[in-house]
């Protein structure tokens, strides 16, 4: 299978690498000029705890890409997700497929755009940063799980398996990966409300002053889950059945062993963070869109989500700085 993966960043980078070294044939079509020169002239090169190499590589501009293509796997940030599939659609083939290997609920915008029956969804959770142009941090594995939207086990499914395997031997497939993704919108609501202090994930996490906002705010995405008729899986330590039934010794194991999943991580902030402090660009908070659009429908207010994305935005814009004070004011108005 040839396979084209859009967006050759922390995630796409990280897949293709491990899918090169494994004898595939991986084409990486990316935005930034910079990064895909690089990978031309002097390969991909993965670095960190878990592996050192770099791999021969072949990446293109949107604007130089040809033909048609199979297999597709869209590793943009979800803010990106849009006019990505808009600029990859015409270069799938009839018989094709779209994987969104993205945070969020991307497979909502890629359907509409490709149609459901092309559309395949993918949950990860490994750690990775993009560090300079061709060079990629793999800091830490995590769960992989693929899935078709519909839950069938198809033959195209279980061949991508057998693919991702070669990045990851745990990879799962999942007959409600809408499950994971959720999940991972909660989990996510976690690591957003940390990235609006300077603070580590698993600093963030076991600060028995904020920890309560950080269950409220994976409280709120899953009780309306819960509210939609979706049964949200967990990962890597996360426990959303503690979270739903309030079980607080179930909860504090959960952020307990989330803590030591991150502190062995050698990507101590999330992405969300980097994306704030370091590289100074928009988040992909557009990623709970959807969220608050579907609690609007069934409503549910969800204040702690929406005021925590008014303070990121905010940040985005400017008008805020990261720090613990933006704990403390949510305390204040949560406690």
């Amino acid at each position: 299978m040839r396979i084209l993966i859009w967006g050759a960043g922390a995630i796409g980078g990280t897949l293709g690498a491990y899918l090169i070294r494994a004898g595939h044939v991986i084409h990486f079509v990316d935005i930034v000029e910079a990064h895909v020169r690089a990978i031309n002239q002097s390969g991909l090169r993965i670095k960190g705890p878990v592996d050192e190499f770099t791999m021969a590589a072949e990446a293109r501009l949107p604007d130089q890409l040809s033909g048609k293509h199979g297999a597709i796997l869209l590793c943009t940030k979800s803010q990106h997700t849009r006019a990505a599939t808009e600029s990859l659609a015409p270069f799938l083939a009839d018989d094709g497929f779209v994987m969104s290997v993205q945070n969020g609920l991307n497979e909502l915008i890629i359907e509409e755009i490709v149609g459901r029956e092309r559309t395949l969804g993918a949950f990860v959770n490994f750690s990775a940063d993009y560090h300079a142009p061709g060079e990629i941090l793999f800091g830490g594995r995590g769960a992989v799980v693929i899935g078709e939207l519909n839950g069938a086990i198809t033959p195209r499914l279980k061949r991508v398996e057998s693919i991702f395997r070669d990045f990851d031997e745990n990879t799962l497939v999942s007959e409600n990966i809408w499950g994971y993704l959720w999940g991972k919108e909660a989990y996510g609501a976690m690591l957003f409300v940390s990235a609006l202090t300077h603070q580590s994930i698993a600093e963030a996490l076991s600060d028995a002053r904020y920890r309560h906002l950080y269950i409220r705010a994976a409280g709120e995405i899953l009780s309306l889950a819960a509210g939609l008729g979706i049964e949200v899986y967990g990962f890597n330590g996360f426990e959303p059945a503690s979270f739903l039934a309030d079980d607080r010794a179930g909860i504090n194991l959960s952020l307990d062993t989330l803590v030591a999943f991150n502190k062995v991580s050698a990507k101590t902030h999330s992405g969300i963070w980097r994306d704030l402090a370091v590289r100074k660009r928009p988040t992909e908070v557009v990623m709970y869109q959807p969220i608050l659009a579907q609690a609007e429908h069934v409503n549910l207010e969800l204040p702690l989500t929406r005021r925590w994305i008014q303070m990121i935005r905010e940040i985005e814009n400017g008008a805020r700085e990261q720090s613990l004070a933006n704990l403390d004011e949510l305390n204040a108005e949560f406690a």
